[in-house]
This record gives C-alpha cells, structure tokens and sequence, in this order.
C-alpha cells in the first residue's frame, strides 16, 4: 500500500537534511507522526522559535540570539587571536576548550572551497574575512578549518591571503586526525590541536 501524500511530502523534506537518507527519513518521520499533539507542537514551536530568534552575528558570523553574539561582545577575550572555522557547529567545538587553551575570537567561514562542487572563494566569506583582518587589531590567525582535503585547500588559500598583511598564521597542529571534522573532535584533542599548532 502507498504511503498518503502527506506522508511522502514530509519523508521528502526530511530526506534534504545533511545526512539523512530515505530510510532514516522513513523513520524520523513515522516518529513525529506518533508524537503526542502536545509533543508535536512542542518540536514545531521549537523550530519556528529558533527560526525567528537565531541570527547571524554581523561581527563573526556564528550563529547568535543577538549580534553582536555573546563571543564577539565578550571584552575578556584576547582580541588579537582569531580562530576560523568552516562552521558554526566547528565555533561550538572549539569553544568548548578550557579559556587557558583558547580565548581568542572566532570567525566562521560558511563552507570551505571545493573545485569539484564549483565552491570558490566568493561562495565562502573570505571577502569578509580579509576586511576584518585589515580593520581589527589581529596578530595571529588559527586556521581550524577540517582536516579533509577541501579544509586544507582552504587553509592554503586563506594562508596565501592572509601572510601579506603581516599576520602570523597558523593551523591546528597534532591531535586532530587527518580527514577529520573539527565539530565532532572532542575537547582534549581541540585542545591539544590548539597548543600544537603549527606557524604556516
């Protein structure tokens, strides 16, 4: 028997999440389906709350209730450390290090470059990036990008920009595995990334 309309309208949408394929999807679906109302119109208010309220910070672009975010407004943290990452969930990772390891400021990417899925330097916020080198007080930049081959290519070009203003560069050194997402490391290994990064 086809499953209703409805059914495979919802399956479809949920199939787009990164990482979701048909049968998780199948699964997720028929879940909510037997979600009490009240457990449904929880998980439904909690989307659209998040929707309305969740923004992008103008300063680092990580995701923030306010903006400037919590981070960027934080007058404790060392202003001339700036750690970039691919993602607001590699933000979170990192910033789950001990303060001793990294109070520096962050800046998020929003992907990394990757030639073969046609994603250049104007697909990412490198543009931005630069312009907040050039007006901040920064004097070293950790590039935390992932330890695959688009975060590398990423950190090379990033590298080759950022050297002639004068910025000391630098990359997460030993403890991160190569191939490696930085959002799903645990904080000993960022940690540990962090204090052995290497001058690039």
């Amino acid at each position: 028997m086809n499953r209703p309309q409805t059914v495979e309208k919802m399956i479809d949408i949920v199939k787009k999440l990164p990482g979701v394929g048909p049968k998780m999807a199948e699964r997720l679906c028929y879940h909510i389906l037997k979600m009490s109302d009240s457990e449904a119109k929880s998980f439904m208010d909690a989307i659209q709350n998040a929707r309305q309220k969740v923004k992008v910070c103008s300063v680092c672009y990580n995701l923030s209730e306010s903006d400037p975010c919590p981070i960027c407004s934080d007058n404790t943290r060392n202003k001339e450390l700036l750690c970039v990452v691919e993602s607001p969930q590699d933000l979170i990772a990192v910033s789950k290090v001990k303060n001793e390891d990294y109070n520096g400021l962050y800046f998020v990417l929003g992907g990394a470059l990757s030639p073969l899925d046609a994603i250049g330097p104007k697909d990412i916020r490198i543009n931005q990036l630069i312009t907040r080198l050039k007006q901040d007080d920064i004097k070293e930049v950790i590039l935390a990008t992932d330890m695959d081959s688009k975060g590398e290519t990423t950190a090379v070009y990033l590298a080759q920009l950022i050297k002639p203003l004068g910025i000391k560069v630098s990359r997460l050194g030993y403890g991160m595995p190569v191939g490696g997402d930085i959002e799903y490391a645990d904080e000993v290994t960022i940690s540990k990334a962090i204090a052995g990064r290497k001058e690039m």
